[in-house]
C-alpha cells in the first residue's frame, strides 16, 4: 500500500512539473500558446464533426427523423475553421469581453466606494483603493493582447507549485501515515 501511494505522489509531483513548464511556457509565449491551444481546439471539433458525419451515413435508415448528426457535425467542422484559422480574433474577443466585465464591476465598486464615504464609513479609502485597482486590471485585460493567456498562466503556475509542495509533503510523509 506504501509504494503504491508513494508512486500517486510521485506521478502528482510529474504532473505538477509538467503543468508549471506549461504555464510559464504561456507566460513567456503568450501569442504562440493562443496558436497552439486555438490549433488543438480546432482539431478536436474537427474529428468530432467527422465522427457525427460518419455516423450519420451509417445509422441512414434508422431514426432518421431524430438524427441531427449530419448537422452537428458540419456545425463542428465550421467552427473548427473558424478555431483554427481566426484564434487571434477569438482570443481578443473573449479578452475585451472579459476586460469590459472587470472594468463594469470596478466602476460599480468606485461608486460604491463614494457612498461608503458619505456614510462616513471609514473603510471607504480601501474601497475606493481596490476599485481603482480592479479598473486599471480591467484596462489592461482590454487593451493588452497576452493578458488572458498570462493571467491563466500566471493561475495554472500557482496551482501547480501549491499541488508540487503539497506532494512531496505527500511523499516525505507517507511511511509515517501509514503507520
Amino acid at each position: 500500500m506504501k509504494s503504491l501511494l508513494k508512486k500517486s505522489g510521485w506521478s502528482d509531483i510529474l504532473v505538477s512539473v509538467i503543468f508549471a513548464l506549461i504555464a510559464i511556457f504561456m507566460i513567456v509565449r503568450p501569442d504562440s500558446a493562443t496558436k497552439i491551444i486555438s490549433y488543438i481546439l480546432g482539431g478536436i471539433f474537427a474529428l468530432y464533426g467527422v465522427i457525427k458525419i460518419i455516423n450519420y451515413f451509417v445509422a441512414k435508415g434508422k431514426y432518421d427523423f431524430y438524427n441531427y448528426d449530419l448537422l452537428y457535425g458540419i456545425i463542428a467542422i465550421i467552427i473548427s475553421i473558424i478555431t483554427i484559422f481566426y484564434s487571434g480574433l477569438i482570443e481578443t474577443m473573449f479578452r475585451m469581453i472579459i476586460g469590459i466585465w472587470i472594468v463594469y464591476s470596478g466602476l460599480l465598486r468606485l461608486s460604491l466606494s463614494f457612498k461608503l464615504h458619505n456614510a462616513e464609513i471609514p473603510i471607504w479609502s480601501a474601497s475606493l483603493i481596490l476599485s481603482i485597482l480592479i479598473i486599471i486590471g480591467g484596462l489592461y485585460m482590454i487593451f493588452e493582447s497576452g493578458a488572458l493567456i498570462v493571467t491563466i498562466a500566471i493561475i495554472m503556475l500557482l496551482y501547480s507549485i501549491i499541488d508540487l509542495v503539497e506532494s512531496v509533503i505527500f511523499v516525505k510523509y507517507v511511511d509515517k501515515m501509514m503507520q
